[in-house]
């Protein structure tokens, strides 16, 4: 957990019955000024996080016993201005982070016994205007990176090394977007790829097919699809045959719901659609279960989680007995660990994690005895063990 306003990583032991957290020793760890997330190695020796208002990366190798932190020698790592996110490229041999104030990617190697980072030749690499997260798409042809720009209105797509890492812009780039585009999702159906953003200030969704050789997108008909005031990510689940989108919209206080097109990649809103959620939602994360589907909603101004139950042939959603659940103040993330059995929540507002058990035959949510525990201040989003469900990082 990493803590932006007392500039440390508090870190806990799980109790995999209760869901319970105990804090680890010594906790919390120095990080560099205004920690965002923190991000694990593929292996789970290291941990990585961007430090906002010091303009590099802290790091650290992982007791595996005790879940104890200590800096990495070299650490902090030099980045650009305003690092945003740590993210490893699914080969999970390279580092990327996004500097939205100096408007470029800073790419690193990782020494594999020591978890240093080692800058990549001609890192960093240019993006837009205010980029924000990075994602990646790996086609048959090799992987590819894509940045969504803030302050431009657009999506910068790159093409990785994938000997040395390095990012070349493809043909085409950047590609326009909306007003205030954030991150890209991926929808992948028999008939093709297709790319989705969130545009936070236009209030609607673009939607791209990708070209599975170059990288590049392309608008399909209809794009923008119009969403609520203040959209903030696409986030989507499928029952095998059909594929459904999701936005929350921040200003609008509700959940826009789309079918989606397995060929063209077109949006239809379902019938219901928006759908009420509490004040200020941000993001979607779904959580299955042998007999039901369930999603759930942050509410960060009404402090709580908005659930439903998922109709499956229709996309539909269906308020859960009992939501919104309550959570701390301002809550800015949801994490599910491996189970399903368990959801973990950011309060920022209150310096505290929400543990909630998650009822697995109604989706209802009720706090684990001890819940909140308290975090430093501010604490920006749970990261849960490498081998957990979170869908926020």
């Amino acid at each position: 957990m990493a803590n932006s306003g007392s500039n440390n990583i508090s870190a806990y032991l799980i109790d995999n019955t209760s869901g319970a957290l105990t804090a680890v020793a010594d906790s919390p760890f120095a990080t560099g000024v205004s920690p965002s997330g923190v991000t694990f190695d593929p292996s789970g020796q290291f941990a990585y996080v961007a430090n906002a208002g010091s303009n590099n990366v802290s790091a650290y190798t992982i007791n595996t016993t005790t879940g104890a932190l200590t800096a990495i020698a070299g650490s902090p790592f030099a980045a650009g201005a305003n690092p945003s996110t740590v993210t490893f490229d699914p080969s999970g041999q390279f580092i990327y982070v996004v500097n939205a104030g100096s408007n470029n990617v800073s790419a690193y190697t990782i020494n594999s016994a020591t978890g240093a980072l080692v800058p990549i030749a001609g890192s960093p690499f240019a993006a837009g205007t205010g980029p924000s997260v990075i994602t990646f798409n790996t086609p048959n042809s090799g992987e590819f990176a894509y940045v969504s720009n803030a302050g431009s209105d657009n999506v910068s797509v790159y093409a990785i090394n994938s000997a040395t890492g390095a990012l070349t812009a493809v043909a085409g780039s950047p590609f326009a977007a909306g007003t205030h585009p954030s991150v890209v999702t991926f929808i992948t159906t028999n008939s093709g790829e297709f790319a989705y953003v969130a545009n936070q200030n236009s209030n609607d969704v673009s939607a791209y097919s990708v070209d599975a050789v170059s990288g590049a997108l392309t608008a399909i008909p209809g794009s923008p699809f119009a969403a609520g005031a203040g959209p903030s990510v696409v986030g989507y689940t499928s029952n095998g045959n059909e594929f459904f989108a999701y936005v929350a919209n921040q200003n609008a206080n509700n959940v826009s719901a789309y079918s989606v097109d397995a060929t063209s990649g077109a949006l239809t809103a379902i019938t219901g659609s928006p759908f009420a959620a509490g004040a200020n939602p941000w993001g979607i994360v779904f959580e299955y279960f042998d007999s039901a589907e369930f999603a759930y909603v942050v509410n960060a101004g009404s402090n709580d989680v908005s659930a439903y139950a998922v109709n499956t042939t229709t996309g539909a959603l269906a308020p859960i007995a009992g939501s919104p659940f309550a959570t701390g103040a301002a809550p800015n993330s949801l994490s599910i660990d491996a189970s399903g059995e368990f959801a973990y929540l950011a309060n920022y507002g209150s310096g505290s994690v929400s543990v909630l058990s998650i009822d697995a035959t109604t989706g209802a949510l009720a706090a684990v005895a001890g819940s909140p525990f308290a975090t430093g201040a501010n604490p920006y989003s749970v990261t849960l063990p490498i081998d957990t469900f979170d869908p926020w990082d």
